[in-house]
């Protein structure tokens, strides 16, 4: 792969990601009440899904799921519950650093982070479609397709880990600036775009990518 195709991924992925999607709200979140060490855990969940779902598509399971009505309805279903079940979490959380026995989307320890953002970007399909419908544009058919996906696939991840830890650290520093009547109304404001994320996915068409 050239500079220039290059470059214009890395262009494309940051552009895509950067909006505040349920992987970036869960990493503002877990850097406002989880610390650093959650957040980091949190994020290294969010960046082993990008590896994930790209040798998924490697190995040609987004094909399926886009050619299958039943497949991509049930993985839409259950990431939509999923979505509206972290919202519904958020905005009853109390505004106050985590306790041992807390049950929250702030999550008390990192393997919960870990495995909370994991579990929400997996769930989602369109993460699996978009890639099925964006990466072939940039691999070379001549070239080793294997190290081209991989390539990609870390590069995907080290731009996930980069804007993500801009979300964490936001958090971070917010939770110690910001009222506690500010974080209350900042952690609905996360449940209430986790919710319509939730929503926004339940009425998704496989067709929306075409």
């Amino acid at each position: 792969m050239d500079s220039t195709t290059l470059a214009l991924y890395v262009v494309s992925v940051s552009a895509v990601t950067v909006t505040p999607g349920p992987t970036m709200l869960l990493a503002l979140n877990n850097g406002a009440y989880g610390g650093k060490r959650v957040a980091a855990c949190g994020i290294a969940g969010a960046a082993l899904s990008d590896l994930i779902l790209i040798g998924a598509v490697a190995c040609g399971l987004g094909a399926l799921l886009l050619a299958s009505e039943q497949l991509f309805t049930l993985v839409k279903w259950i990431g939509a519950a999923y979505l509206l079940y972290l919202a519904a979490a958020l905005w009853r959380a109390p505004v106050r650093p985590i306790q041992a026995d807390a049950s929250a989307v702030r999550p008390p320890t990192g393997r919960a982070a870990f495995v909370r953002s994991l579990l929400a970007a997996l769930s989602n399909p369109k993460g699996l479609l978009f890639f099925s419908a964006f990466l072939p544009q940039f691999i070379r058919p001549q070239d080793d397709i294997v190290a081209q996906y991989l390539s990609l696939a870390l590069l995907t991840a080290v731009i996930d880990i980069a804007l993500m830890s801009i979300y964490a650290l936001g958090g971070y520093h917010s939770m110690r600036l910001l009222s506690g009547r500010t974080m209350r109304w900042l952690n609905r404001a996360c449940a209430g775009m986790l919710a319509g994320l939730g929503v926004a996915l339940s009425l998704y068409r496989r067709n929306e990518l075409d």
